[in-house]
């Protein structure tokens, strides 16, 4: 909200001395949000005066119109002779009253002014437009022309109110009031202490049989109607210039008078008003919800398709504007218009003054992306009671500036209601602040908000019905606190118990994300949204429990209305888009929530706030919920080991995502078997199956390897990407959540290697598994270095697997034939279970 120094003046008399800073800490002491002051006029320097044009010359041989006037400017230029000046605008012809700026001046933005030379002419000053003088968007896109009766040589910095300041405030959503320069001067008038002369506080006619004939259907979306009429406005007649320049300063363009009328009285009293061209208007206006699938043509020239809950102002033929956010094209005022027959335009208007419901404003306002100055006031909160008196606000204005004349029927349709009142403990505010403010500071606070307060140690308080957002004894203590200010409340630093640190879930989450990155991955948080098409990209057969999803009912994007089941497709999307910028050598994790559905859908209860949850409350809250497992995943492309003088580097593969789930294990404590497997958007020759045994049966937590070559093209993916997801609560559940030092041993290692000839379709994992227990305790680690395959040495279907096994005794040296026993009980159980023989 934008509020002109000068027009808060009128309603307040601050102190000549005051400045806009002044009033903005003021105003910031209070609570209000005074994001800046805008000095207007602060680097304008005159003259700058009223000029009329006596003669315009068209200059020819230029690639654009050019004009040489003459302009007569009175004793401004200190000769009375006229002013020669250059322009290029064509919106004034001779005779016309323009603004002038002389040569010594300087216009906004330190743009100084001088006689020059152009266009083979000498320009002694300019013609000015609106923009060039700071002033915003009057609509005309040219050269300010004034009133006729503008008197010629007056200073132009005084006439168009140059000079001001302009207070712009950040209304929070609860403070509709504040949408008004009244609302802004009751705060300011608060906050110095001093009266406030209330533009609402004028005579009212009371409603009669003769006003305009109105029917409310509905009143619980408009509880209250008010319609005045005026006739016989000149059509001709323009927003004076003061009208014109106040507009401008709260950030709104003049259009016409009517229509400017009703927005001065909006900005000044927070009530939007609407008026229609009474001879547009065929019948009773009336006030309903709309029939699903009626059009209305509203004032931006945009057909719309209206929903059953909107709330619609009709005549006869139907609706003719959308309640509380814009007019309809069809009762539209016209702007004047000179023909043969004199000057037509709007000559009868009905002017509206309505309440609205502010959920229902709200929700038509973005069901149809239609946000106007007046939905935004009616779904923060309008004062009902101002209705009236921005009606006749409006209808002296009308008579004042366009000669019209104010009809003698008043019709004000009101829904009964009773005022709201709050019963509130007079200690109430020094329990929530902690301050002892005693209960004449609370009830003299209350009242300058304007409430009614009666009672001692119970105080009745009767809310003002410009303050809707006031509706508990919280809310009243809020006003207190506030208003006493925030800087004088004391500041205790607070003492909480000692902790217990981090959870169990906590650490592991960070030992998990240390390990990874230390890797060399790097952490790529996503958002928990997508689409489901991404389903039918990743190769997800048609019952895969993954394609069961959540959805939102209010989703920041159309487009992704699901919550994830699993982490790839963002991770996938964040390796794209950097590929996309230049980055192919990428290895990226993260770790993060799931949703998954339940099989029971149940309804969500709504949990009490003026006690404590019952214990079975909050399980039902939870039970409603879909479960959200923490899962870990990593995506690989490109170079995993850069070439250089050391070496000549290699691509990362399907072995490296394997490996990185084995590194999650680890740092769960889990034991991880690795198999081959097929799955989704794996290639199903280079995809690792991660399983883990728990209670005595086995549990897939997880897949690794490299992607499908249809799922890279279809995401477009760089070439092999890899991936890896694994279950991470699954994984805590199996793991030892006791961090395992490595154990170090003062004695020599004994290693003996091995040659294992098996069939070829014999997972390698299952030879190392016999091998591994086959061992024993002797064994310290155990690795895979050579896989060979010669049909002529080995046989056919027969490859050769080498192993490299480490014996290590924890209290002494092993002897040679220790470690041999150890490997040979190996290489037997290997040989019983896996038929491997010991290659020749």
């Amino acid at each position: 909200m934008r509020v002109p120094l000068s027009w808060l003046r009128e309603y307040v008399d601050l102190p000549a001395t005051e400045t806009g800073r002044d009033v903005q800490a003021k105003l910031i002491s209070a609570g209000l949000e005074v994001e800046t002051v805008e000095q207007l006029g602060a680097d304008l320097k005159g003259p700058l005066v009223v000029g009329q044009v006596l003669t315009i010359e068209e200059l020819e041989g230029f690639k654009k119109p050019i004009r040489f006037c003459t302009v007569d400017v009175g004793q401004a230029n200190g000769t009375g002779e006229p002013q020669e000046i250059v322009c290029g605008a064509r919106n004034f012809q001779v005779g016309d009253k323009v603004v002038v700026v002389l040569p010594g001046a300087t216009l906004p933005g330190g743009f100084s002014i001088s006689a020059r030379k152009t266009y083979g002419k000498t320009s002694h000053g300019m013609i000015c437009s609106s923009d060039e003088l700071g002033m915003g968007d009057d609509g005309t896109h040219g050269i300010i022309v004034l009133p006729p009766e503008t008197e010629v040589g007056k200073d132009a910095i005084e006439l168009l109110e140059l000079v001001d300041e302009v207070l712009d405030i950040a209304v929070t959503a609860n403070r509709g009031d504040c949408l008004s320069i009244r609302g802004v001067a009751r705060e300011t008038a608060i906050a110095y202490g001093l009266p406030l002369r209330d533009p609402a506080l004028i005579d009212v006619p009371a409603p009669n049989a003769y006003g305009y004939p109105v029917q409310v259907s509905d009143p619980f979306g408009c509880d209250r109607f008010t319609a005045r009429t005026v006739t016989g406005l000149r059509p001709e007649a323009r927003s004076p210039i003061w009208l014109q320049r106040r507009l401008q300063k709260v950030g709104m363009r003049p259009i016409s008078l009517a229509v400017d009328v009703t927005n001065y009285v909006m900005m000044e009293l927070g009530q939007p008003l609407h008026a229609y061209d009474r001879s547009l208007v065929q019948g009773t206006i009336g006030v309903r919800r709309a029939q699903e699938g009626e059009k209305l043509v509203t004032l931006d020239g945009v057909e719309r398709t209206l929903h059953a809950e909107d709330l619609v102002i009709t005549d006869e033929r139907g609706p003719i504007g959308l309640a509380g956010v814009m007019g309809g094209a069809n009762t539209e005022i016209a702007d004047h218009e000179i023909t043969e027959d004199g000057v037509n335009g709007t000559t009868d208007v009905v002017i509206e003054a309505a309440h609205f419901d502010a959920v229902s404003i709200a929700r038509t306002a973005r069901r149809h992306k239609l946000l106007s100055e007046a939905s935004r006031r009616f779904e923060r909160g309008v004062d009902p009671q101002a209705a009236a008196a921005a009606a006749q606000r409006t209808v002296d204005l009308l008579v004042l500036l366009a000669g019209g004349t104010a009809e003698a029927g008043v019709t004000e349709i009101i829904a009964p209601s009773a005022p709201h009142t709050i019963t509130l403990p007079a200690g109430h505010p020094d329990k929530v602040a902690g301050v002892d403010y005693g209960r004449e500071t609370v009830v003299r606070r209350l009242q300058q908000v304007g409430c009614d307060v009666y009672g001692q140690d119970e105080l009745l308080v009767t809310v003002p019905s410009w303050r809707p957002d006031l509706v508990d004894p919280n809310d009243l203590a809020e006003e207190v606190i506030r208003l006493e200010g925030y800087e004088n409340l004391p500041s205790t630093l607070p003492k909480p118990p000692s902790g217990r640190g981090l959870t169990h879930r906590q650490r592991l989450h960070r030992r998990v994300g240390r390990a990874l990155a230390g890797a060399g991955y790097v952490e790529a948080p996503n958002y928990p949204f997508f689409s489901e098409q991404v389903f039918d990209q990743l190769g997800l057969e048609a019952g895969d429990p993954a394609r069961r999803v959540v959805k939102l009912v209010n989703p920041l994007s159309d487009e992704e209305p699901a919550l994830r089941t699993t982490l790839l497709p963002g991770l996938l999307g964040a390796l794209r888009r950097n590929d996309g910028r230049g980055s192919h050598d990428l290895a990226l994790f993260e770790t993060g929530l799931v949703f998954l559905p339940r099989e029971e859908s149940r309804g969500a209860t709504h949990l009490p706030v003026d006690r404590r949850p019952t214990d079975e409350e909050i399980a039902a809250l939870n039970a409603a919920l879909p479960e959200q497992p923490r899962h870990v995943a990593v995506v690989l492309a490109g170079a995993r080991e850069q070439a250089g003088w050391w070496g000549k580097g290699r691509p990362a593969d399907w072995a490296d995502a394997v490996e990185a789930g084995r590194a999650v294990a680890r740092e769960a404590g889990a034991e991880l078997v690795v198999r081959k497997s097929q799955y989704g958007p794996w290639h199903p020759g280079r995809c690792a199956e991660l399983v883990v045994v728990a209670d005595g049966a086995e549990q897939v937590v997880g897949h690794a390897g490299e992607l499908h070559p249809r799922v890279v093209k279809a995401l477009g993916l760089p070439e092999r990407t890899c991936a890896m997801e694994l279950n991470l609560d699954a994984l805590e559940a199996v793991g030892d959540g006791v961090p395992q030092a490595p154990g170090i041993s003062t004695f020599p290692v004994a290693t003996q290697d091995v040659a294992l000839v098996v069939d070829k379709p014999v997972p390698a994992v299952e030879v190392e598994a016999a091998l591994r227990e086959g061992a024993g305790e002797l064994l310290e680690s155990i690795r895979l270095f050579d896989v060979y395959e010669n049909a002529e040495q080995l046989g056919e279907g027969r490859k050769s697997l080498a192993y490299a096994l480490r014996f290590r005794a924890a209290d002494r040296t092993l002897t040679v034939d220790e470690a041999s026993a150890a490997r040979d009980a190996a290489v037997a159980l290997a040989g019983e279970r896996t038929g491997a023989v010991l290659r020749g």
